[in-house]
C-alpha cells in the first residue's frame, strides 16, 4: 500500500484538456463510487480547480493503472490524451507534493489564498462520501496544518502579486483604511474591474462606475454593489472621488494636469490617488504634479508586482523547509501504521489468555469482588510489563522503515493472522 497522486496542472496541459477533465460535485461523487469499486484503491480524494486534476489515494500495486483508466471511462478522454500529460508520485514525493499544493507552492501565482479553501472543500466531500480513511483523513489535516503554519510563519501571501491587487494595497498605504473613502471607476477594463472589486472587498465606502456606454456602466455598478453615472459627469464625479481607477480605450488623456487642478482647489486638496491601467494611458502623467495627487500607471504597477513576486519567493524557500520538515513527520506517522494492526492483534490474544486464565482461577478461589480487581489488576499489570519491550521494539523498527518486515515476523511467530481467521470465522457463525 501506497499514497499515490495522479493528476494534470497548468503546466502540464491545455485548458482544453482541464476543462474536459474537471469534476462538478455530483460528478466526484459518481468517481468515488468508480474508483473504489476495487480493491486496487482503497481511499480516494478528488481536487478539481480550474489550474488542476488531481486524485489522492491510498492504494496497492496496480492503483495507478486502475486511476487512469477511471478517468478515462468518465471523462471520455483517449489514453494518448492523458498520458503526455499526467505525473504521478508515489509515497514521500506525493505527500511533499500535497503539502505543496495546499500550501499554495504549486499554484500559477505564488502564495494565492483561495488554493487551501479548496483543498479543504474536496476533503470535506471525499469525508462526506465516505471515500477516505485513516490514511487520507490523516494526510489532508496534515496538508492544511502544513498550510496554515506556512501562512503563519512566513510572508508567502503578504505581497501583491497581481496588478489589480497591488493598486488596492497602494492605495491602502496612501490613505490607510478604506472604509471612509470614494472610488471612482472610469471605464470598464478587466483589469480596471478586478482592482475595483479588491476595492468593494477593501470595504470602500461608495463606488461610482463612469463609462461612455453608460448602459455598461449600470451593468457593472449593479454587480459591483455601486452607482453608475454618464461620462459627461466626470469631471464633477472626480471631485468627489478620493481613489479613481481608469481603463477606457481613449487614444488621448482623457484626464488632464488643469483638470486636476480644478478638481483639487474644489475638494479642497484632499488627497487623490490614480491607479492608470489604461494603454494607451487615460491620465496625463502631469498630473502627479499638482501637490497631493498620487498616480500610478501599468509600469509602476508592474514593478511594485515584480518586487512582490521577488519577496514571495524568497518567503518560499522558507515555506519549502517547512514543507520538508512536515513530510518526515508524517511519514514517521504513516509507518508507524504499519505494525498498529498486529499490535492490536497482539495485544487481543493476550488479553484473551489472561481473561480466560483469570476466570478460571476467580472461579475456582471462590474470590470476593475486591480480591477479584485486585487480581484483574495485577494480571494486567503483567501483561503491559511482557507486552512492552517488543510493542516498543516493532514502533521503533516501524520508525526506520522495517515494521512491515518486523511485522510479519511477529505475525508468523504468534500465529496471529491464524488466530483472526479462527476469531472471524467463529463471529460469523
Amino acid at each position: 500500500m501506497d499514497i499515490l497522486v495522479v493528476g494534470l496542472n497548468h503546466r502540464t496541459s491545455p485548458i482544453e484538456l482541464r476543462e474536459k477533465l474537471a469534476f462538478s460535485q455530483e460528478e466526484t461523487q459518481q468517481a468515488y463510487e468508480k474508483f473504489l469499486d476495487h480493491r486496487l484503491v482503497r481511499e480516494v480524494m478528488v481536487l478539481s480547480t480550474c489550474n488542476r486534476v488531481e486524485v489522492y489515494s491510498w492504494a496497492n500495486t496496480g492503483g495507478e493503472k486502475r486511476i487512469l483508466s477511471t478517468l478515462q471511462e468518465l471523462k471520455g478522454v483517449r489514453k494518448e490524451e492523458l498520458l503526455p500529460v499526467t505525473y504521478v508520485y508515489h509515497g514521500r514525493e506525493a505527500v511533499k507534493h500535497i503539502f505543496r499544493v495546499a500550501s499554495s507552492l504549486d499554484s500559477m501565482v505564488l502564495g494565492e489564498p483561495q488554493i487551501v479553501g479548496q483543498v479543504k472543500d474536496a476533503f470535506e466531500q471525499a469525508m462526506a462520501s465516505e471515500a477516505t480513511g485513516v490514511i487520507l483523513n490523516q494526510l489532508m489535516k496534515k496538508a492544511l496544518s502544513v498550510s496554515k503554519r506556512i501562512r503563519t510563519e512566513t510572508g508567502i501571501g503578504e505581497s501583491a502579486v497581481s496588478v489589480s491587487y497591488a493598486a488596492v494595497e497602494l492605495a491602502k498605504k496612501i490613505f490607510g483604511e478604506l472604509d471612509r473613502k470614494k472610488a471612482l471607476l472610469v471605464g470598464a477594463g478587466e483589469m480596471a474591474e478586478l482592482a475595483a472589486q479588491h476595492l468593494v472587498n477593501q470595504g470602500v465606502a461608495q463606488l461610482v462606475v463612469v463609462n461612455r456606454t453608460f448602459s455598461r456602466a449600470q451593468e457593472l455598478a449593479e454587480k459591483l454593489h455601486g452607482e453608475a453615472a454618464p461620462m459627461e459627469n466626470l469631471p464633477q464625479e472626480l471631485v468627489d472621488a478620493d481613489i479613481v481607477i481608469t481603463s477606457t480605450g481613449a487614444q488621448e488623456y482623457i484626464i488632464t494636469r488643469d483638470m486636476v487642478q480644478r478638481v483639487m482647489r474644489e475638494r479642497k486638496m484632499k488627497p487623490m490617488f490614480f491607479i492608470d491601467i489604461a494603454v494607451p494611458r487615460d491620465v496625463d502623467p502631469q498630473v502627479e504634479r499638482v501637490e497631493n495627487v498620487y498616480a500610478y500607471d501599468i509600469d509602476d504597477l508592474e514593478q511594485v508586482v515584480e518586487e512582490n513576486r521577488k519577496r514571495r519567493e524568497k518567503e518560499a524557500t522558507k515555506a519549502e523547509r517547512i514543507v520538508e520538515e512536515e513530510v518526515e513527520n508524517f511519514l514517521h506517522w504513516l509507518r508507524s501504521q504499519e505494525v498498529v494492526p498486529v499490535i492490536v492483534s497482539l495485544r487481543n490474544w493476550c488479553d484473551e489468555i489472561r481473561k480466560r486464565e483469570l476466570e478460571k482461577t476467580v472461579s475456582r478461589m471462590k474470590l470476593n469482588g475486591e480480591e477479584a480487581k485486585a487480581l484483574e489488576a495485577l494480571t494486567s499489570a503483567i501483561v503491559n510489563k511482557i507486552l512492552h519491550p517488543p510493542l516498543s521494539y516493532m514502533k521503533e523498527a516501524a520508525s526506520k522503515g522495517e515494521g512491515e518486515k518486523v511485522a510479519r515476523l511477529v505475525k508468523e511467530l504468534f500465529a496471529l493472522e491464524e488466530k483472526d481467521e479462527h476469531k472471524d470465522r467463529d463471529q460469523r457463525q
